[in-house]
């Protein structure tokens, strides 16, 4: 759920131009403003790793936004809610392409492979992979009971920006297996699991990972650091806006937009 995984979205402004249709009829038509990396009082990045893509693609004034998780529902449970072959590989998750799930599934693992989850894709995966057991959508008490019944999270993707389900598993005591990409890199650490170009291998060395490690690590992913984070954030800007470093978002969306559809260069001062 969105309130519980602290992902926020805010629209761009609108400007509304009028045409002239091919009946002579006035058309009214909205669009975003052209914005300019440059523009914005701050751009808050998820990890260190995505901050400096950023950075270098010419967006200013970034900042790091980190993530958190429930500690009180995500954790270590005595009971195991899967009655399955161990070792249990877990993946949670929206089912779909983007996640690359057919690098896990495809896996000669021993014991048993879990997706949670729902997607456009599950229908053709579980016709494919029959081995797997595809549990579908799982939320509260019911999902922490899985997380907390694996014995390995793995986590195939390479598009992700941050992947929040990694510090649910490690807060559920499970160590992860992933690939060394933006995302894994900045979140899981030497002694919580295990990052390789071989998946398999990474799933089958995480086996050997205390538990209580894995917990220990997640412990710095909290939803107060990150609450902190962002009002610094916020602090920081504002602090710039007073002492002239960047112009206020609302004198910044209301320069005028050239024909082009770019507004008019203006000096800036580096942070």
């Amino acid at each position: 759920m969105a309130s519980e995984r602290g992902e926020m979205a805010v629209a761009p402004p609108m400007v509304t131009t009028k045409s002239i249709g091919r009946r002579g009829v006035k058309r009214s038509e909205s669009r975003p403003p052209a914005i300019s990396p440059t523009d914005s009082a701050a751009v808050m990045a998820p990890t260190p790793t995505i901050g400096a893509d950023l950075t270098r693609r010419g967006f200013a004034r970034v900042r790091l936004w980190t993530r958190g998780v429930n500690h009180a529902l995500y954790r270590p449970r005595p009971q195991r809610a899967l009655d399955l072959p161990r070792p249990i590989f877990l993946c949670v998750g929206r089912v779909a392409v983007e996640k690359n799930l057919e690098a896990l599934l495809s896996l000669d693992l021993p014991g048993s492979t879990v997706i949670v989850g729902d997607g456009p894709a599950r229908r053709h995966l579980e016709r494919r992979y029959r081995h797997a057991h595809f549990l579908g959508a799982k939320q509260g008490e019911a999902l922490a009971n899985i997380y907390a019944s694996a014995d390995v999270f793995v986590f195939p993707s390479r598009t992700d920006t941050f992947g929040i389900v990694m510090i649910e598993a490690l807060a559920s005591g499970v160590p992860v297996a992933a690939f060394p990409v933006p995302g894994p890199i900045d979140v899981v650490a030497p002694g919580a699991g295990v990052l390789d170009e071989d998946l398999r291998a990474a799933c089958l060395k995480a086996l050997t990972i205390p538990r209580e490690q894995a917990r220990a690590h997640s412990m710095r992913f909290t939803w107060k650091e990150s609450a902190r984070q962002f009002l610094d954030n916020i602090e920081a800007s504002r602090a710039d806006v007073r002492v002239g470093i960047v112009s206020s978002p609302a004198a910044a969306s209301a320069q005028p937009v050239e024909k082009n559809g770019k507004r008019p260069t203006q000096a800036s001062c580096p942070v």
